[in-house]
């Protein structure tokens, strides 16, 4: 699940990083930037619920 929502943290951050360098295509970085932000809140959420603490190697 992890591997999932860093996947989609980086596509996100790459659809942020070509909408800011293309002139014309504000909207493009707008969207990518709203997608990070609920990508990276999800996978908070979504981490923080099932786990207490960071556990050490065992």
């Amino acid at each position: 699940m992890v591997k999932i929502i860093l996947w989609l943290l980086a596509a996100w951050l790459v659809l942020t990083l070509v909408g800011a360098v293309v002139k014309g295509l504000v909207w493009l970085a707008v969207i990518g930037g709203v997608l990070f932000l609920a990508t990276a809140a999800y996978g908070a959420i979504k981490s923080g619920s099932g786990r207490k603490g960071i556990k050490g190697p065992r």
